[in-house]
């Protein structure tokens, strides 16, 4: 028995009418990366630890006027370059001081990315469609649109595009510098100059280097070296090198890449001398590729998983997105117009940064970001058969792409299952303990659940009645609908448990603090607490530390008489405090606000003594 699924032949014309309007295109994406970049953006608190430590150096820039170092909690933050601390500061400037400042850089780098892949996809497909003369709106637009809320609509997207630090940035530039380079160089023939001894590349070629620049700006290096070494592994490819270098004039590149991003690196070399050099070309940047940083290391299939999940539910297609291109098969390439070289180029930059990145010692999950509009890029070019002017015209899918729908259906349900007992596999999250509670309660993990073992049946029901163009729409849907109503709510939950007390001791610190006293966080380094109190905080690792210290500000009695310590009631029991020595101002969840009265603890050092 064969399940047949069938659309009106009137509702399926309208649909049909609409694809053809890049309005509705376009109307679409919006609307798509509102929801993922704009919806309750600054709802929720700077998570610890990594965000909080962006803000405040932001903030200090903002209220020093020193837009050279930055600088937290009254020390020099050497981990990443500037740009992401100047538009964070421009931010605050234009709206305040907020979790929306934050995050806005961000979520814009991410829009723009996303937009950017839009275009190039429209414009690759109006290229085809003008080599084989002939006029295919629909497959141009939905294709495009794909590619795009693909993009959008990927964990790994949304994750660092809703947070306020540098990696999203780093996409953003680096990413709309190889679509700006694939397009200069497709275009080359209409917009390059007639002249050979013309001073300046056509205008894709130089909006290359000015990204490539602001890549530098956001995170070193890297923003140079990763989109050299994938034009070059291109170009080489498709045997045009001299044509290219001719074209894209890379001495005045060079000198327009270094204009633009040098002046901040000598002048924060300048004031800041060898320390900024070893710190963050050093440490950051050398130290992590040869060896491993903070404890982050990784197998060697650590990015398999990654890319698995970090464009799910969609890349379960990549291999044979890949595959279909034959992108091995030289020759074929090597006779394809300049413009037809999309495909290509997207599997070279998306090869390029995972093997660049698997060799590095250090591993963490943001490094293959830039990788992900290329993975959007090849997925959608596999589902563009399926996009034609009519249904009479529908494509018949080949057997490897069956088989990877069908690995779909098993790879919803594996997510279903796993949803379904989340509680189970969080259960021994220290930070937020009360969290799979929480989210037991609210319904969460049996709503996600329900939602991807649906999807699975429904995409086997689509498989079946042999209805290809609906199963990637019908992922792009499953996401957003577990996106809107499990990990937004979730999300919340998670805040309410892991950085609301933070927050509300903030709060409370702000209205108790004295002018001159120390405030002390023990056994944590929580960055969010300078950012909320915009106060200096001592952060103290070991108890023995902090009892330590305390003694020594006890000679000092004439400066400051009480100091403010955060930290888990338990590690008051081990600093041992005198009774009487000390006040519980609040208490929040895991952490307790004491003041410490140093007279008083002076007092009983004397009696004991």
């Amino acid at each position: 028995m064969r399940i047949k699924l069938s659309v009106p032949g009137n509702v399926n014309e309208w649909c049909n009418n609409l694809a053809k309007s890049p309005v509705f295109a376009v109307t679409i994406l919006i609307l798509v990366s509102w929801l993922a970049y704009g919806w309750n953006l600054g709802s929720i608190g700077l998570i610890d630890e990594t965000e909080p430590l962006f803000a405040e150096a932001s903030r200090q820039m903002l209220i020093t006027g020193d837009w050279i170092t930055p600088i937290f909690n009254g020390e020099t933050r050497f981990d990443k370059p500037s740009l992401i601390y100047w538009c964070q500061a421009i931010a605050y400037a234009i709206i305040g001081v907020n979790e929306w400042s934050v995050r806005l850089p961000s979520a814009i780098a991410a829009v723009g990315v996303i937009a950017f892949t839009f275009y190039t996809v429209q414009w690759y497909f109006s290229k085809k469609d003008e080599l084989e003369q002939v006029s295919r709106p629909t497959r141009r637009n939905l294709t495009a649109l794909i590619a795009a809320a693909m993009l959008a609509l990927s964990p790994e997207m949304i994750v660092w595009g809703r947070t306020g630090v540098s990696d999203m940035m780093l996409t953003g530039c680096m990413a709309s510098a190889l679509l700006c380079f694939f397009l200069g160089y497709a275009t080359k023939e209409e917009n390059q100059p007639k002249s050979a001894s013309s001073l300046f590349p056509n205008k894709w070629y130089l909006a290359c280097y000015v990204l490539i620049a602001g890549a530098i700006l956001s995170k070193g290096p890297v923003g140079i070296v990763l989109p050299g070494l994938i034009i070059a592994a291109f170009v080489i490819y498709v045997g045009k090198i001299r044509e290219v270098y001719t074209e894209m004039r890379p001495f005045m590149g060079m000198l327009i890449i270094f204009a633009l991003s040098a002046p901040w690196y000598l002048l924060v070399t300048w004031r800041n001398g060898w320390d900024y050099v070893e710190s963050f070309f050093g440490y950051h940047n050398i130290e992590r590729f040869t060896e491993v940083v903070n404890g982050h290391s990784a197998p060697w299939y650590f990015y398999f998983l990654v890319v698995l999940l970090g464009f799910a539910p969609y890349s379960v297609y990549l291999p044979v997105a890949m595959a279909k291109l034959r992108f091995w098969q030289r020759s074929h390439w090597l006779t394809q117009e300049r413009s037809q070289q999309l495909g290509l180029f997207a599997c070279i930059w998306f090869i390029s940064i995972f093997g660049f990145f698997s060799i590095a010692v250090t591993k963490l999950p943001s490094y293959v970001l830039p990788l992900m509009p290329a993975v959007a890029i090849l997925v959608a070019l596999l589902w563009s058969d399926f996009f034609p002017e009519n249904s009479q015209n529908m494509a018949s899918a080949s057997s490897a792409l069956k088989v990877s729908a069908w690995i779909n259906v098993i790879f919803s349900t594996i997510l279903a299952v796993a949803v379904f007992n989340i509680t189970h596999l969080i259960n021994n999250n220290s930070v937020a303990p009360g969290f799979p509670r929480l989210i037991q309660n609210a319904g969460l993990p049996s709503l996600g659940g329900f939602i991807w073992f649906l999807g699975a049946l429904i995409i086997a029901a689509l498989i079946v009645s042999r209805l290809w163009h609906n199963i990637i729409n019908v992922n792009l849907l499953l996401f957003t609908v577990f996106l809107m109503i499990v990990l937004m709510p979730a999300l919340f939950l998670m805040d309410q448990q892991r950085q609301q007390p933070l927050r509300d001791l903030s709060a409370f610190v702000v209205e108790a603090k004295q002018p001159d006293e120390e405030l002390l966080m023990v056994g944590f380094k929580k960055p969010s607490v300078a950012f909320y109190t915009q106060k200096s905080v001592n952060y103290i690792q070991l108890t023995k530390d902090a009892v330590e210290h305390i003694k020594n500000q006890t000679s000092q009695l004439a400066q400051q008489s009480s100091l403010l310590v955060i930290a888990e009631p338990k590690a008051f029991v081990k600093m041992d405090l005198q009774p009487g020595s000390y006040d519980i101002l609040d208490t929040r969840d895991t952490y307790q606000l004491i003041r410490v009265s140093l007279r008083k603890t002076n007092q009983e050092s004397l009696k004991i003594s």
